[in-house]
């Protein structure tokens, strides 16, 4: 089976926890650069972009060629940003993505956390679930799945 050809662009609009668990499995592994991070305080967004694992075209397979794309994420309604073990004076430096969680409030707000290989998370404040993803680039080959506990290589992620 050829990936780039299985491959369809992801775009989807999160706005519960079903929807959420979906957004997490679609980024695991995902690898991006730390200045790639922004929030947008005045928006109450925060938004990236990373290169994402396209998992939905690797499902059964052990062999590549696999695919990644460049994907855009955004959160609204975010009241404000945590970092926890993210060095934000290192712009270049690269993590990797392992899941999407929430923690909800009686209120219905609550904290989306961005967990990372490593121990680094970041929390975001946020009154609802709000979120979207779109892939922003055509998918390339890469040679190998990711394998949890293991770093991805550089040249195969970025």
């Amino acid at each position: 089976m050829n990936t780039l050809r299985t491959y369809r662009p992801l775009r989807a609009y999160v706005v519960d926890m079903d929807e959420l668990r979906l957004l997490s499995a679609s980024l695991q592994d995902a690898v991006a650069k730390i200045g790639d991070f922004a929030f947008l305080k005045e928006q109450r967004r925060f938004a990236f972009v990373a290169n994402r694992f396209v998992w939905e075209c690797a499902t059964g397979r052990n062999h590549g060629p696999f695919a990644r794309v460049r994907s855009g994420v955004h959160f609204d309604d975010v009241l404000s940003v945590r970092r926890r073990n993210i060095r934000t004076d290192a712009p270049d430096a690269v993590v990797d993505l392992l899941a999407v969680q929430f923690t909800s409030r009686d209120d219905g707000a609550g904290e989306i956390t961005l967990e990372f290989a490593g121990g680094g998370a970041i929390e975001l404040s946020v009154e609802a679930i709000n979120a979207g993803i779109r892939d922003i680039s055509d998918p390339w080959r890469t040679r190998s799945r990711p394998v949890h506990g293991e770093q991805i290589a550089a040249d195969d992620g970025l």
